[in-house]
């Protein structure tokens, strides 16, 4: 299933599919996807921007095995390959090296995965807004996979990932020619790490990993996810972006 052009129909339009989409990739999260212990919810406002999925942990002793019945995270899996690997050697604003700890009311927050929208790329502040506020969970800690559908505009020459890891180290990023769409994994710790793939309209979307402490992750199979949201897509409105 080819990512599609969602730039040929409104904003609402591709809310109907964005929100769906959310739902199929926290229902195989929770299917099985995390270990025991773990979970994800959807549209959880934590204390940045108001992200698609949170993931959750309420084992305190992760990731250890001395729970019964959760996962032991103890031996970590191959670092996952993406066409492209960033490592913010020299982190910037060094005074927000000191982390907070964001919880929610069921557990720890671990991980966050945000959808772009277009509301998030129509003005200069609402994407001043969601850089800064995604990269601000960054500093705190908090791990992050952000899928941006959308092609850069002049506020994004670079795309959005570009303006986030502005925001982490002086290294810039610029996207390769003829792949206008990034889907990036965020691993906060030992060392910030951004797992890029750009990917265009027509490809097939990765299986990208959801760090969840560390060098610990599972992987999220997007392509899977967007190809059940589309399946269930009322018909005229597949044709409409078709």
């Amino acid at each position: 299933m080819p990512m599609h052009d969602w730039t040929k129909v409104r904003s609402g339009t591709y809310h109907n599919f964005h929100y769906r989409w959310v739902a199929s990739i926290m229902d195989r999260l929770n299917a099985g996807i995390l270990p025991s212990g773990f979970f994800a919810m959807a549209e959880q406002i934590i204390g940045g921007p108001a992200p698609d999925v949170v993931t959750l942990n309420r084992n305190p002793d992760f990731p250890g095995n001395a729970t019964p019945g959760v996962v032991s995270l103890a031996e970590p899996k191959a670092k996952p390959r993406t066409s492209i690997v960033m490592t913010a050697d020299v982190e910037r604003y060094a005074e927000k090296a000191n982390r907070i700890v964001i919880r929610h009311e069921l557990g720890k927050v671990l991980a966050v995965i945000e959808i772009v929208s277009p509301g998030n790329k129509d003005s200069a502040h609402a994407l001043r807004t969601f850089v800064e506020k995604t990269a601000e969970l960054l500093f705190e800690g908090i791990n992050l996979l952000v899928v941006d559908p959308f092609p850069p505009g002049p506020r994004d020459p670079q795309g959005i990932h570009a303006l986030i890891w502005s925001e982490i180290t002086e290294h810039s990023f610029e996207l390769p020619t003829g792949l206008p769409l990034t889907i990036v994994s965020y691993q906060t710790e030992p060392t910030k790490t951004a797992y890029v793939e750009p990917i265009s309209v027509g490809a097939a979307l990765p299986t990208m990993p959801l760090f969840l402490e560390g060098e610990f992750y599972v992987d999220l199979p997007l392509e899977l996810t967007y190809q059940e949201t589309w399946n269930a897509l009322p018909l005229p409105l597949r044709q409409l972006v078709e």
